[in-house]
């Protein structure tokens, strides 16, 4: 049975990003595992929930699977996990990873240690995406040099925080992913005029946003060769 372990916000992950890679697999007989930074429950990125922003359906599935998965209710802390016990590690999305997933070292070598080896595959998803920004491989290189990616792009960022990069709920936001993962090196293309962006470069795969989620859980059965409809 293939593994899949998923990096998970406790600051804040992003519904679709998360429930749909996680479900999809899950369905596919892939054995799910969660990780959390600290290995409390995570949180929900409220606006991800909110039938007005996302639409009803989406959020009262999301909503059921956050409340009622045990995996997601019961994760691990990241420090406890091994990449080598993994097929694919998945990183979902939400602003929130800005404050935790993607400053945390442990995080960082589970994303690392899984694009070093030739078994493994990461899916990177969202504002996720700023990890591979602070990642370095064994010989001190950032990962992300030179490789094509999609994520989070600055134009819808835009859209969200003020002009003094606050957010809705008056946090402010450290950095935007798309100018950070640029500066480390990478091949940036979100495809802006795509209804979906996901980008496979070798073990790495990315995913712009939540209407990619779907799209990027199909993209990593088929490069960990799962047939999506067991």
């Amino acid at each position: 049975m293939a593994t899949a372990l998923f990096v998970v916000s406790e600051e804040g992950y992003w519904g679709e990003e998360c429930i749909e890679p996680l479900t999809s697999l899950s369905d596919a007989g892939v054995d799910v595992t969660v990780a959390t930074p600290s290995g409390a429950p995570p949180e929900i990125d409220e606006r991800s929930v909110d039938p007005d922003e996302v639409g009803e359906e989406t959020a009262e599935h999301v909503m059921d699977v956050h409340e009622n998965d045990d995996r997601l209710n019961d994760p691990i802390p990241v420090a406890t996990a091994d990449a080598d016990d993994y097929d694919t590690v998945v990183f979902p999305g939400g602003h929130g990873t800005e404050w935790d997933i993607n400053q945390d070292r442990h995080a960082r070598t589970l994303l690392a240690e899984t694009v070093a080896g030739d078994d493994g595959t990461a899916l990177v998803v969202c504002h996720a995406i700023g990890i591979l920004a602070f990642t370095w491989d064994e010989g001190g290189e950032r990962i992300v040099d030179g490789r094509n990616v999609t994520g989070f792009p600055n134009e819808w960022e835009e859209g969200i925080v003020d002009e003094h990069d606050r957010m809705p709920d008056g946090r402010k936001l450290p950095y935007w992913v798309e100018d950070e993962v640029r500066a480390a090196g990478a091949n940036w293309d979100a495809e802006l005029d795509a209804d979906t962006s996901v980008t496979v470069d070798g073990d790495l795969v990315t995913a712009r946003g939540p209407g990619s989620s779907a799209a990027a859980a199909e993209t990593l059965l088929d490069e960990l060769a799962i047939d999506g409809s067991a």
